[in-house]
Protein backbone atom coordinates (compact mmCIF):
# COMPACT_ATOMS: atom_id res chain seq x y z
CA UNK A 1 0.00 0.00 0.00
CA UNK A 2 0.85 3.41 -1.21
CA UNK A 3 2.27 5.94 1.89
CA UNK A 4 -0.37 8.29 1.08
CA UNK A 5 -3.21 6.01 0.95
CA UNK A 6 -1.75 4.63 5.18
CA UNK A 7 -1.65 7.94 5.64
CA UNK A 8 -5.63 8.36 4.61
CA UNK A 9 -6.26 5.60 6.08
CA UNK A 10 -4.48 7.10 9.86
CA UNK A 11 -6.17 10.63 8.95
CA UNK A 12 -9.69 8.50 9.06
CA UNK A 13 -8.88 6.77 12.28
CA UNK A 14 -8.20 10.10 13.98
CA UNK A 15 -11.26 11.18 13.17
CA UNK A 16 -13.46 8.81 14.56
CA UNK A 17 -10.94 9.19 17.68
CA UNK A 18 -11.35 12.91 17.53
CA UNK A 19 -15.69 12.29 17.68
CA UNK A 20 -15.41 9.71 19.86
CA UNK A 21 -13.22 11.90 22.64
CA UNK A 22 -15.26 14.88 22.31
CA UNK A 23 -18.48 12.72 22.51
CA UNK A 24 -16.57 11.06 25.53
CA UNK A 25 -15.62 13.87 27.12
CA UNK A 26 -18.78 16.22 26.63
CA UNK A 27 -21.30 12.89 28.30
CA UNK A 28 -18.85 10.60 30.30
CA UNK A 29 -17.92 11.45 34.45
CA UNK A 30 -19.79 15.00 34.25
CA UNK A 31 -19.37 16.99 37.48
CA UNK A 32 -19.93 20.56 38.75
CA UNK A 33 -16.17 20.90 39.63
CA UNK A 34 -14.98 24.16 37.63
CA UNK A 35 -15.23 27.61 38.96
CA UNK A 36 -19.04 28.64 38.96
CA UNK A 37 -19.83 25.14 39.36
CA UNK A 38 -19.30 24.78 35.64
CA UNK A 39 -19.72 21.31 34.78
CA UNK A 40 -16.24 19.01 33.31
CA UNK A 41 -16.63 15.90 31.71
CA UNK A 42 -14.06 13.41 33.35
CA UNK A 43 -14.05 14.74 36.29
CA UNK A 44 -12.56 12.46 38.33
CA UNK A 45 -9.60 12.13 36.54
CA UNK A 46 -9.64 16.32 35.83
CA UNK A 47 -10.22 16.95 39.48
CA UNK A 48 -7.56 14.36 40.28
CA UNK A 49 -4.52 15.47 38.36
CA UNK A 50 -5.81 19.54 38.90
CA UNK A 51 -5.55 19.16 42.40
CA UNK A 52 -2.34 17.48 42.13
CA UNK A 53 -0.44 20.03 40.07
CA UNK A 54 -2.95 22.93 41.09
CA UNK A 55 -1.85 26.87 38.88
CA UNK A 56 1.73 27.63 37.97
CA UNK A 57 1.49 31.10 36.83
CA UNK A 58 5.26 31.15 36.03
CA UNK A 59 4.23 28.06 33.44
CA UNK A 60 1.27 30.05 32.12
CA UNK A 61 2.85 33.00 31.54
CA UNK A 62 6.05 31.16 29.70
CA UNK A 63 3.80 28.73 27.46
CA UNK A 64 1.97 31.95 26.41
CA UNK A 65 5.36 33.85 25.20
CA UNK A 66 6.42 30.60 23.94
CA UNK A 67 3.35 30.71 21.95
CA UNK A 68 4.29 33.60 19.87
CA UNK A 69 7.06 31.27 17.73
CA UNK A 70 4.44 28.51 15.98
CA UNK A 71 2.94 32.00 14.76
CA UNK A 72 6.04 33.71 13.55
CA UNK A 73 7.05 30.28 12.08
CA UNK A 74 3.68 30.83 10.14
CA UNK A 75 4.79 34.24 8.90
CA UNK A 76 8.35 32.64 7.73
CA UNK A 77 6.17 30.45 5.05
CA UNK A 78 3.87 33.09 4.85
CA UNK A 79 6.92 35.11 3.62
CA UNK A 80 8.04 32.09 0.94
CA UNK A 81 4.82 32.10 0.03
CA UNK A 82 4.52 35.73 -1.00
CA UNK A 83 7.87 35.35 -2.47
CA UNK A 84 6.65 32.60 -4.75
CA UNK A 85 3.62 34.83 -6.10
CA UNK A 86 5.74 37.50 -6.54
CA UNK A 87 8.39 35.67 -8.57
CA UNK A 88 5.88 33.42 -10.44
CA UNK A 89 3.57 36.59 -10.74
CA UNK A 90 0.50 34.03 -10.34
CA UNK A 91 -1.16 32.51 -8.09
CA UNK A 92 -1.82 29.87 -9.76
CA UNK A 93 2.31 29.38 -10.41
CA UNK A 94 2.62 29.42 -6.57
CA UNK A 95 4.06 25.75 -5.51
CA UNK A 96 1.05 23.95 -4.18
CA UNK A 97 3.03 22.59 -1.32
CA UNK A 98 2.79 26.57 0.17
CA UNK A 99 -0.84 26.82 -1.04
CA UNK A 100 -1.57 23.90 1.05
CA UNK A 101 -0.06 24.52 4.16
CA UNK A 102 -1.69 28.12 3.76
CA UNK A 103 -5.01 26.11 3.76
CA UNK A 104 -3.89 24.03 6.89
CA UNK A 105 -3.55 26.88 8.82
CA UNK A 106 -7.05 28.39 8.05
CA UNK A 107 -8.09 25.13 8.86
CA UNK A 108 -6.71 25.04 12.21
CA UNK A 109 -8.05 28.38 12.77
CA UNK A 110 -11.66 27.24 11.73
CA UNK A 111 -10.94 24.60 14.21
CA UNK A 112 -10.09 26.68 17.47
CA UNK A 113 -13.09 28.85 16.47
CA UNK A 114 -15.34 25.91 15.91
CA UNK A 115 -14.63 24.58 19.89
CA UNK A 116 -14.63 28.04 20.95
CA UNK A 117 -18.62 28.43 19.97
CA UNK A 118 -19.13 25.06 21.50
CA UNK A 119 -17.43 25.31 24.77
CA UNK A 120 -16.93 21.66 25.79
CA UNK A 121 -15.30 22.99 29.21
CA UNK A 122 -14.44 25.65 30.89
CA UNK A 123 -11.19 26.70 32.35
CA UNK A 124 -10.65 24.96 35.90
CA UNK A 125 -9.51 28.59 37.09
CA UNK A 126 -10.60 32.58 36.23
CA UNK A 127 -8.14 34.50 34.47
CA UNK A 128 -8.33 38.22 34.20
CA UNK A 129 -11.70 38.29 35.55
CA UNK A 130 -12.95 35.76 32.77
CA UNK A 131 -13.57 31.89 32.30
CA UNK A 132 -13.26 31.14 29.13
CA UNK A 133 -13.48 28.24 27.00
CA UNK A 134 -10.76 25.66 27.74
CA UNK A 135 -11.34 22.75 25.18
CA UNK A 136 -9.19 21.39 23.53
CA UNK A 137 -6.32 23.45 24.52
CA UNK A 138 -5.59 26.18 21.97
CA UNK A 139 -1.66 26.05 22.83
CA UNK A 140 -1.62 22.78 22.63
CA UNK A 141 -3.02 23.09 18.94
CA UNK A 142 -1.12 26.03 18.30
CA UNK A 143 2.20 24.04 19.14
CA UNK A 144 1.84 20.77 17.39
CA UNK A 145 0.05 21.72 14.45
CA UNK A 146 2.30 25.28 13.80
CA UNK A 147 5.59 23.58 15.01
CA UNK A 148 4.44 19.51 13.69
CA UNK A 149 3.43 21.11 9.98
CA UNK A 150 7.05 23.28 10.04
CA UNK A 151 9.27 19.81 10.80
CA UNK A 152 7.12 18.37 7.99
CA UNK A 153 7.36 21.11 5.15
CA UNK A 154 10.39 22.31 5.83
CA UNK A 155 12.00 19.47 3.69
CA UNK A 156 10.38 20.42 0.77
CA UNK A 157 11.17 24.33 1.25
CA UNK A 158 14.38 24.69 2.64
CA UNK A 159 17.28 22.69 1.21
CA UNK A 160 20.37 24.80 3.44
CA UNK A 161 20.91 21.82 6.22
CA UNK A 162 22.12 24.37 8.88
CA UNK A 163 19.19 26.26 8.01
CA UNK A 164 16.68 23.65 8.11
CA UNK A 165 18.20 22.15 11.27
CA UNK A 166 18.24 25.14 13.48
CA UNK A 167 13.90 25.54 12.47
CA UNK A 168 13.36 21.81 13.02
CA UNK A 169 15.18 22.04 16.24
CA UNK A 170 13.46 25.31 17.49
CA UNK A 171 10.20 23.37 16.23
CA UNK A 172 10.82 20.56 18.55
CA UNK A 173 11.92 22.21 21.88
CA UNK A 174 8.93 24.91 21.68
CA UNK A 175 6.18 22.69 20.78
CA UNK A 176 7.22 20.31 23.78
CA UNK A 177 7.70 23.08 26.06
CA UNK A 178 4.38 24.43 25.03
CA UNK A 179 2.24 20.88 25.76
CA UNK A 180 4.13 20.15 28.75
CA UNK A 181 4.25 23.61 29.99
CA UNK A 182 0.09 23.85 29.40
CA UNK A 183 -0.04 20.31 31.27
CA UNK A 184 1.41 21.41 34.18
CA UNK A 185 0.32 25.19 34.56
CA UNK A 186 -3.10 24.63 35.59
CA UNK A 187 -4.63 26.45 33.10
CA UNK A 188 -6.06 23.47 31.68
CA UNK A 189 -8.50 20.33 32.41
CA UNK A 190 -5.96 16.80 31.77
CA UNK A 191 -8.95 16.14 29.27
CA UNK A 192 -8.45 19.44 27.29
CA UNK A 193 -4.51 18.92 27.12
CA UNK A 194 -5.06 15.12 25.54
CA UNK A 195 -8.13 16.45 23.38
CA UNK A 196 -5.52 19.07 21.82
CA UNK A 197 -3.03 16.52 20.97
CA UNK A 198 -5.88 13.99 19.11
CA UNK A 199 -7.64 16.86 17.00
CA UNK A 200 -3.99 17.72 16.58
CA UNK A 201 -2.70 14.49 15.26
CA UNK A 202 -6.34 14.55 12.61
CA UNK A 203 -5.04 17.76 10.89
CA UNK A 204 -1.75 16.89 10.77
CA UNK A 205 -2.06 13.74 9.66
CA UNK A 206 -4.63 15.07 6.89
CA UNK A 207 -1.88 18.23 6.05
CA UNK A 208 0.65 15.07 5.66
CA UNK A 209 -1.51 13.18 3.40
CA UNK A 210 -2.63 16.23 1.11
CA UNK A 211 1.55 16.97 0.95
CA UNK A 212 2.33 13.00 0.00
CA UNK A 213 -0.39 13.61 -2.81
CA UNK A 214 1.11 16.82 -3.80
CA UNK A 215 4.79 15.76 -3.82
CA UNK A 216 7.01 14.29 -6.98
CA UNK A 217 10.45 13.54 -6.99
CA UNK A 218 11.48 17.43 -7.56
CA UNK A 219 11.60 19.26 -4.53
CA UNK A 220 11.18 23.48 -4.18
CA UNK A 221 13.23 25.51 -1.98
CA UNK A 222 13.42 29.20 -0.81
CA UNK A 223 16.33 28.77 1.30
Amino acid sequence: MKKKNVFLLVSIFLLVISVLYVILVKNVDVASIGPNNTEVGLSSINKTFHNTFGYNDILYKLTKYLGLIPILLCVMYALFGLYDLKTKKSLFKVDKKIILLGVFYVVVLLVYILFEKLAINYRPVIIDGELEASFPSSHTILAICFCGSSLIISKYLITNKRTKKVIDIISWIVMVLIVIGRTLSGVHWLSDIVGGIIISGLLLSLFYTGLLYLTDKKKSSFI
